[in-house]
């Protein structure tokens, strides 16, 4: 391990909640309210931490397993994410693939906590998740072996760490080609639009809200919290890409890095202020554009 990942770590810890907020307070300004204040996430974290928890005599230890197991998959996958040129704390060769299989297996107890309830409410936003998922991930994982071949290593620290304005220089097509192909499976795998709306309430396009529905208090908080580490993965990944600012300095590169993470917050919430939700049988056409877009970086980098 080593001491500046375990400072970004423990930064992500308490910033990755922000991003929503951020989110949230874009949104507002383009619907010309005055919104919920930046750190109201904070504030239901604490607030759903302080309830108590009720739960189905349906359901089994998988639906109480369900948003533990997924921070839990969550965190050490936020444990291998580069940040600010630095490998994370737990840095290591092929720490790619891991890091996939970990986001993976977050999805996977979320859809079997949502199918442990026995309702078919559920089991149909658990149906489209996976479906969504299994669209999104070729692109993750064909956009980061192009990025592997082209910084010629398998580990997330030093793979980020080689893209600069050199690279950009030499390979930029091929980047811009990543960076779209992966802000596409980061508004997918985060449930935004246009894929999905974490603010609604309608219950034939409801995707993975529906699939917490029955989880509340300390668990439904484990969930939100969650999902702001999984946001501030996959900004990570964006941000480190398309904005790779080092100065040399450890705290200004830090200071910059926060910075391009707010500022990916703020592109999120632009694009769900001005694009409206896809219809469901679209969705699989945009994420099928991404894997496209991976695909014709790799036949780029190896032309």
């Amino acid at each position: 391990m080593n001491g500046r990942g375990l400072i970004h770590y423990a930064l992500a810890l308490l910033l990755a909640p922000l991003l929503l907020g951020v989110i949230n307070r874009v949104k507002a300004a383009f619907a010309g309210r005055r919104g919920q204040p930046v750190l109201q996430p904070y504030y239901d974290l604490v607030k759903l931490l302080q309830k108590g928890a009720v739960y189905s005599r349906t359901t089994t230890w998988v639906f109480r397993a369900g948003p533990v197991v997924t921070l839990a998959a969550l965190l050490a996958a936020l444990a291998l994410v580069p940040f600010a040129g630095q490998a994370g704390p737990l840095s290591f060769q092929g720490d790619v693939i891991v890091c996939v299989y970990l986001l993976g297996l977050a999805r996977f107890f979320t859809v079997l906590a949502a199918l442990d309830t026995g309702s078919a409410f559920e089991g149909m936003g658990a149906s489209r998740e996976v479906q969504f998922s299994a669209l999104a991930e070729p692109a993750l994982l064909v956009g980061l072996v192009v990025l592997g071949r082209q910084t010629s290593t398998a580990s997330l620290g030093p793979m980020f760490a080689a893209v600069g304005p050199a690279l950009w220089m030499t390979a930029g097509t091929t980047l811009a080609l990543l960076a779209v192909a992966f802000f596409i499976v980061l508004l997918s795998e985060n449930s935004r639009v246009p894929f999905d709306d974490p603010n609604t309430h309608l219950e034939l396009t409801m995707i993975h809200e529906v699939m917490v529905l029955d989880h509340g208090g300390p668990d439904f908080g484990l969930i939100l919290y969650g999902s702001a580490l999984k946001l501030w993965i996959f900004s990570a990944f964006v941000a480190g890409l398309v904005v790779p600012y080092r100065c040399g300095n450890g705290w200004v590169d830090t200071a910059a890095a926060v910075g391009a993470l707010l500022l990916t917050a703020l592109v999120v919430g632009t694009v769900e202020s001005c694009m409206a939700r896809l219809r469901l049988l679209r969705v699989p056409h945009l994420l099928i554009s991404a894997t496209v877009a991976a695909v014709l970086a790799f036949l780029l980098m190896t032309r």
